[in-house]
């Protein structure tokens, strides 16, 4: 048994986290994984993180070049996030025949192609478990154990952040605004949240899922977010009211006219087991033809679940080193289906309007709804918004994205209408 030299790029959160699981597992992965692994060098930008971690000054770095250029190393794991210095320690340690751990979901859903195409020519592993859903199996999970079945959908809860501020304003009736400022607070959520709040993080994920689930190649620039800022307490309510809960929920479907993949707020029943996971739990839930439903659910962020996975895929890529087999599972992308723009989606629809208090609002609303052909499930009106106005929240059947918004477009211009307050998916899963 020969020990497999790995290099460490990033000693942030995730990084740390490595550290310390090799500290306590190392001599556990020879009797349960039957390799001997160890980290022997370290890079990372900010020398004081050595000392902080306790590292041996001789194997640290402030250049990942020195890495690149070791020929004693065997795997580089990459965690410095984003696509810019990340891309260049990627693709440098393929090139110089190095198996690549990494954790960067941006990497991979902007220039996975790429990156997979490196790994395949340098004849080593590419492995990113951590990219998605944290410490959550998924990746292999979808490449390995469900590559029996036709994968018809894949929804996700992939966002930490987010589900803390919808959970906290959900149950205990916090605005947008609190909860996040609370998110912070304890460390949920960035001082800049925009990658989060905005869905932008899910959509990188689900970018990954959907390229892995239909073997076909969707990237990050090609799924439509939408984030959490214009969600109130007030939806909230009525969504519960109505037996719903609200999600930033990742989608992706396998459909006749190709990939539908979106992130944005929905409504889901709240029977459903998505609308059970709260707090800053993630959870996948995957549908197959063949094994039917499951759902994938735990931490999806933070120092040692993260770490989880990184460290299972370099015992992975080790074993394979170990037998002489690498590559084991490289890019499946061997279709080529389009990704359907949003305007295709056929769903339904929770409307919320603020109108003038006066007869004849509903009837008005209703004729442009039914001009679009767009057709209505109930209508709920009972709040007063100041002293002339009131709150209708409408439901529709399912209908296509293209025929609402033409629809809201109009009902905006209405004498009657004074402002569309949120409109929502209903996601019926």
């Amino acid at each position: 048994m020969r020990t497999i030299r790995v290099g460490l790029v990033g000693l942030g959160t995730v990084g740390s986290g490595v550290v310390e699981i090799f500290r306590r597992h190392r001599d556990d992965f020879v009797t349960r994984a039957g390799v001997d692994v160890v980290l022997a060098r370290f890079a990372d930008r900010n020398p004081e993180r050595f000392a902080e971690l306790g590292l041996p000054a001789e194997a640290c770095t402030t250049d990942a070049a020195d890495l690149l250029a070791d020929p004693g190393l065997d795997i580089v794991i990459e965690l410095i996030g984003g696509t810019g210095a990340a891309r260049e320690v990627v693709l440098g340690a393929l090139k110089a025949g190095k198996s690549v751990v990494t954790a960067n979901k941006a990497l991979m859903a902007a220039h996975g192609q790429e990156v997979m195409a490196a790994a395949e020519q340098a004849g080593v592993d590419i492995m990113f478990e951590a990219a998605v859903g944290g410490g959550i199996p998924i990746i292999l999970p979808l490449k390995r154990s469900l590559v029996s079945n036709e994968i018809e959908a894949v929804y996700g809860i992939v966002n930490g952040t987010t589900n803390y501020i919808l959970t906290r304003m959900a149950e205990d009736g916090l605005d947008y605004a609190q909860a996040l400022a609370e998110a912070q607070a304890r460390g949920y959520a960035e001082a800049d949240p925009t990658a989060d709040v905005d869905g932008l993080d899910a959509a990188a994920k689900i970018a990954i899922l959907a390229s892995i689930a239909f073997n076909s190649r969707v990237t990050f620039s090609q799924v439509p977010a939408e984030g959490i800022r214009s969600i109130e307490p007030v939806d909230i309510g009525y969504a519960a009211e109505m037996g719903y809960a609200i999600k930033l929920l990742a989608v992706a479907r396998r459909t006749p006219g190709g990939i539908d993949v979106r992130v944005h707020p929905a409504m889901i029943r709240a029977d459903h087991p998505l609308a059970k996971v709260s707090g800053v739990y993630n959870a996948i839930y995957v549908v197959g033809d063949s094994v039917g439903e499951t759902m994938f659910f735990g931490e999806g962020a933070g120092s040692l679940p993260a770490a989880s996975a990184v460290v299972g895929d370099v015992i992975e890529v080790a074993r394979h080193m170990q037998t002489g087999c690498v590559a084991l599972v490289g890019c499946t992308c061997s279709e080529d289906l389009p990704v359907r723009e949003l305007g295709e989606l056929v769903t339904g629809y929770y409307v919320r309007l603020h109108v003038l208090d006066e007869p004849g609002v509903l009837a008005s609303v209703a004729a442009v709804f039914g001009k679009h052909g767009v057709s209505l499930a109930s209508v709920i009106q009972k709040r007063a918004v100041g002293d002339a106005s009131a709150e209708i929240v409408w439901l529709t059947h399912e209908a296509s994205e293209r025929a609402v918004r033409a629809a809201l477009d109009e009902i905006a211009g209405l004498e009657k209408v004074e402002a569309v307050a949120s409109v929502i998916r209903v996601e019926r899963l």
